[in-house]
């Protein structure tokens, strides 16, 4: 039996520091893919994962779940790609292909589904295994240094717009120009919509109407927040902290839907009455499935659309990981392996 040696960077603590760690991946499944990481982005969730944010992380931790490289390896039952193909893998990197919610095509939804960076080892490595349905080919006309962000960041904001059924009439609300936000911002312009966006710092005005943005409000700005009331049919939240839900949630039309993706850990104070007489929802959600990463895939090709990127060397992840800590990040960072 063959046994492959990875080259990766690992925590072994809570908030350590990443070191140079080495670890064997047993023969390859029938089903799996080996790929090569050439690219991998620097998520706020390895973050999370490395400071054990969430409660669940497992030491050595290695992170890294926005991959981009080629197949070097592929199992004898492996449909659709083959060695050197070009490939991303996001959050996810396997599910079990027979329940309910794989069999319908949510495999995202799966309750078994497999997650690149918690209990397995991830992609601040030379390499980095997962099943072949979650490998997603890159569009030849995609720079291939900046798509990584997509796999996670991304789709995260993707799917809700197909998930809500965003029209292209409709006007839009972005909360957050950040890592997930400009991303966002991006995707609903090229949709067609309206889009507003909310930030608590007045100096990215300039660089969200670049990313797409038609208006841009101060969030603190109280007067601007009522201005606004009853005009949005669908407000994104990317930030990960506190907000006054019922400003937003006045700031939606009737039946208009408030989407959350950001991982917001106090409970959401979300009072009855600021839904009920509008028929307003407050919903979420996390990544997307391998069919929609296609799309998106597409999509972004179609459009160029990439994230704005900052390239480190994986050699110097921790001082990347101060930059993410910093808040100076703009937005996205990139691993070069």
């Amino acid at each position: 039996m063959s046994t492959y040696q990875v080259n990766a960077f690992a925590a072994h603590q809570a908030k350590g520091p990443l070191e140079p760690f080495q670890y064997e991946l047993p023969e390859i499944g029938s089903e799996q893919v080996d790929i090569q990481v050439e690219y991998s982005g620097l998520c706020h969730s390895d973050l999370s994962m490395l400071d054990n944010e969430w409660g669940f992380t497992q030491y050595p931790f290695v992170p890294g779940h926005e991959i981009v490289g080629k197949i070097v390896r592929a199992g004898e039952s492996v449909k659709g790609l083959s060695k050197g193909d070009s490939v991303g893998l996001g959050w996810f990197s396997s599910s079990c292909m027979h329940c309910d919610e794989c069999m319908s095509g949510s495999h995202h939804l799966c309750d078994t589904m497999e997650q690149t960076i918690v209990g397995r080892f991830g992609g601040f490595a030379d390499l980095v295994r997962c099943h072949w349905g979650w490998a997603t080919p890159l569009p030849k006309s995609l720079d291939i240094n900046k798509a990584g962000p997509l796999f996670c960041g991304g789709i995260t904001v993707f799917n809700p717009i197909v998930k809500s059924k965003v029209q292209p009439t409709d006007r839009v609300g972005v909360i957050g120009i950040g890592g997930l936000g400009h991303m966002a911002l991006q995707f609903l312009n090229k949709w067609g919509c309206e889009v507003t966006a909310f930030s608590s710092s007045p100096g990215k005005e300039a660089e969200a109407k670049q990313c797409g943005a038609h208006h841009f409000i101060n969030s603190r700005d109280e007067n601007a927040m009522q201005q606004i009331a009853g005009s949005l049919n669908f407000i994104l939240n990317t930030t990960n902290v506190n907000l006054n839900w019922s400003t937003y949630l006045n700031a939606l039309a009737p039946k208009g839907i408030f989407h959350n993706v950001g991982a917001v850990l106090e409970p959401m104070a979300i009072p009855a009455f600021s839904l009920i007489p509008g028929e307003k929802s407050v919903s979420g959600s996390p990544l997307g499935s391998p069919a929609l990463t296609r799309k998106m895939m597409e999509f972004c090709a179609r459009h160029k659309i990439l994230p704005i990127t900052e390239e480190f060397d994986l050699d110097g992840i921790n001082d990347a990981f101060e930059h993410l800590k910093s808040g100076k990040a703009r937005y996205r960072i990139i691993l070069k392996v």
